[in-house]
């Protein structure tokens, strides 16, 4: 194990997703999984030898049980999970193809995590020998007392010198308790030492919008997104690197994939564009650039290029597997990142 652990902090769901590319209204049936932004950090760590370790709150029954047994399977800490509440949460997801996008719908509310209260979760004990803490701006969308408690985790994180990210994640179903993204997250991201985000988690979140940028056809310029990077660091002098994925969504099945890194002094672009054709599953693509993100930082200190490529990689990897959890190891993405996309079998 690489020395320190890794928390993180959100909510995890029961995913029912409906077979193959079958719409909502064509289905009798749903596969079962499990998945949440955090949680699927957790896992990809785990995945690469990081002792990892999701704190959430669940409800005291067969299903929650069954949540947190297959998070274990992936060698997931779940020692400091707090139980309470009535339900855990789902959300429905229709896979789209070519021309017609996926579609999501949520079922969360009044979930055992977004009746969490400030005090419940005792982050003194958590942190003991952390090395690093990782939020999602979905979490503070679920609840004010999900907000509530994210920011005590990160300012309990200053406190102790943890290292704190976030993906800003932005979901604009889930901010309807009566505040925007744009009254709840300055606060946490003042707290953050490294953001992730796309174009539209910037603009929705913190206000600041690319030039020339064209997702809907496929084009993004890596060179655009240097302006935002600035301005997030000039609004939040704690931010030490802004890290953006870039994707361009040709269709449903294509996407192109890479990202840029900016330290405060220099862009750093991934040494590859990978082109995703046939894409198996793309929900928990950005958690599995996460993962793969903070593996590399923590792995390389000082070689930001070697771990933004790594995330890259790992993050390509993760369209090919089905379900929100990146299920690949370390060679897996270092044979990736070396340029050998066969898909030749191992014998």
């Amino acid at each position: 194990m690489i020395k320190g652990k890794v928390v993180t902090f959100g909510e995890v769901m029961l995913r029912l997703a409906t077979p193959g590319y079958l719409r909502f209204n064509q289905t009798s049936e749903f596969n079962a999984t499990f998945g949440g932004g955090e949680a699927n950090v957790a896992v990809s760590l785990a995945n690469y030898g990081i002792e990892s370790n999701f704190v959430t709150r669940l409800p005291k029954n067969d299903i929650a049980r069954s949540c947190e047994m297959d998070l274990k399977k992936f060698g997931v800490n779940t020692d400091d999970i707090v139980y309470g509440g009535e339900r855990l949460g789902i959300y429905f997801l229709e896979t789209g193809a070519v021309s017609r996008g996926s579609k999501v719908v949520y079922d969360r509310a009044h979930s055992a995590i977004s009746e969490i209260e400030k005090g419940m979760i005792d982050w003194d004990k958590v942190f003991e020998g952390v090395a690093w803490f990782h939020w999602t701006g979905i979490t503070p969308a679920i609840s004010q007392g999900a907000a509530d408690v994210c920011l005590e985790a990160i300012q309990k994180a200053n406190e102790k010198g943890i290292t704190v990210s976030c993906d800003l994640n932005y979901r604009k179903n889930l901010w309807n308790y009566g505040k925007t993204a744009g009254e709840i997250m300055p606060a946490l991201v003042a707290g953050t030492d490294i953001v992730l985000g796309n174009e539209e988690d910037a603009e929705k979140v913190l206000g600041v919008k690319p030039k020339g940028v064209d997702v809907t056809g496929g084009r993004v310029d890596a060179d655009a997104y240097l302006s935002v990077s600035k301005q997030i660091m000039k609004q939040y002098p704690r931010c030490k690197k802004v890290i953006t994925t870039l994707r361009g969504s040709i269709n449903a099945n294509h996407n192109s994939w890479s990202g840029v890194l900016y330290d405060g002094k220099e862009l750093f672009k991934a040494s590859n564009t990978y082109q995703i054709t046939d894409i198996v599953d793309r929900v928990g693509g950005g958690d599995s650039f996460m993962g793969g993100l903070v593996y590399g930082l923590l792995t390389w200190p000082g070689r930001d290029q070697k771990a933004l490529n790594f995330a890259v990689a790992a993050s390509c990897l993760k369209h090919t597997i089905y379900g929100d959890y990146n299920q690949v190891t370390v060679e897996d993405v270092a044979k990736l990142m070396d340029g050998d996309a066969s898909g030749r079998v191992a014998r």
